[in-house]
């Protein structure tokens, strides 16, 4: 009767913990949905894996993100850019490969930090894997983006392209070009 009891306990026990990190089940249970966007530019095979945060009433750039302090852009796991191509983003070099994206948000200047370590969770930036920084380019928004958005964009028929996050009332973006 007693085997029966902590058997009957410990089935009961790895029910809730595999039902808490079931793939599915947790995705149903997020807050903030999951995207993957993707692109091939100039033979890039590119894609960003992130969270998709929304503003939900709160104010989010200064107060949400706080500015001068590094940030993930995304929610649980961090933003993850895939290339399949070396690329040149300002003077930085960026190896065929995958990284998390990190930013550096203020009221003038943004900088995209790419790190190395790719898959980690949004909260768990370790500068000494950082690869590098780059200097985005912001502008405002005329109409508030609700959900954080990211998009990779090409400039064909010219060279390169560029990353784009959007959201509440701010766009930054980050040049490159393949190959280089």
């Amino acid at each position: 009767m007693n085997n029966k009891r902590m058997l009957g306990a410990l089935v009961g026990v790895l029910l809730v913990v595999l039902g808490c990190r079931g793939g599915a089940s947790a995705q149903g249970r997020r807050v903030s949905p999951h995207e993957t966007t993707m692109a091939t530019v100039d033979g890039s095979s590119m894609f960003i894996e992130y969270g998709r945060p929304s503003m939900r009433g709160r104010t989010i750039f200064g107060s949400l993100v706080r500015y001068d302090e590094v940030w993930c852009p995304g929610a649980d796991e961090a933003t993850m850019l895939s290339t399949s191509r070396a690329l040149k983003m300002g003077s930085l070099s960026v190896p065929a490969g995958e990284y998390s994206l990190w930013m550096v948000p203020s009221e003038g200047t943004w900088t995209l930090i790419l790190n190395k370590d790719a898959h980690t969770f949004h909260t768990n930036h370790r500068a000494s894997r950082d690869l590098g920084r780059v200097e985005l380019k912001k502008q405002a928004l005329s109409s508030p983006v609700e959900q954080l958005t990211f998009a990779i964009e090409s400039n064909a028929p010219r060279p390169g392209g560029r990353i784009v996050m959007t959201w509440a009332d701010t766009e930054v973006s980050a040049p490159f070009l393949v190959g280089e």
